[in-house]
């Protein structure tokens, strides 16, 4: 009996601290909702076959329920999508949520499918690997219904921190609309080899130096 009454404990202790995948998305939300602002310095690393451009500093304001203002002094490469560390879009209207399992040798990450119900969303999927012990995005490919697909590669300084500190956008190029004619003398394009590559594809390296971070 005194078996018995162990295995039954244990097994209602694991029911009551497993989380459905909605609930864990909804917990990330929650945080994520919490960002009222913040202001960081960029550093930027441009990766991309037929474009040599060198390292670019930008500056970057957020403002909850605003777009995301990104300046600089030079021409920079920056997919602003990329930039919504709060992931407004993915939110901002109905979805639901299809649990994928965990990822792959990874126990503390979940996978996970945003469907939009609604025609409004501007994407139709979006896959998120889940920090699930530390309540944040890890990982997380977007597909949009104009500006292609593109994913992000999120890396924070510490187990506590929301908002990462260094951030790889893996894009689409010609879904950009890169404006060439303005790119500057240090840009160099080669067109012979960008008319070449049948997929056009590119990769933008961020390093995040937050100057202030706004939580409520």
């Amino acid at each position: 009996m005194k078996k018995l009454l162990v295995i039954i404990a244990i097994t209602t202790g694991l029911a009551v601290t497993a989380q459905t995948a909605e609930e864990d998305v909804l917990q990330v939300k929650a945080r994520l909702d919490s960002i009222e602002s913040f202001s960081a310095t960029i550093k930027l690393h441009a990766d991309i076959s037929f474009i040599q451009m060198p390292d670019k500093v930008a500056a970057a304001i957020f403002t909850k329920g605003k777009p995301i203002v990104v300046t600089s002094e030079d021409f920079t490469l920056i997919p602003k999508r990329g930039l919504d560390l709060s992931f407004r879009e993915l939110f901002e209207h109905p979805f639901i949520v299809v649990d994928r399992g965990e990822v792959s040798n990874k126990t503390d990450l979940r996978a996970v499918s945003i469907l939009p119900t609604s025609d409004k969303a501007d994407f139709s999927v979006a896959t998120l690997h889940l920090d699930t012990k530390n309540t944040r995005i890890d990982w997380a490919e977007i597909n949009t219904k104009k500006d292609g697909t593109y994913a992000l590669q999120l890396v924070y300084p510490d187990s506590k921190a929301i908002l990462p500190t260094n951030l790889t956008i893996s894009f689409e190029i010609e879904k950009i609309r890169i404006p060439l004619n303005f790119a500057g003398k240090d840009v160099k394009v080669d067109l012979k080899k960008m008319r070449e590559e049948d997929q056009k594809k590119g990769r933008i390296i961020l390093d995040l130096e937050y100057s202030s971070i706004g939580i409520e």
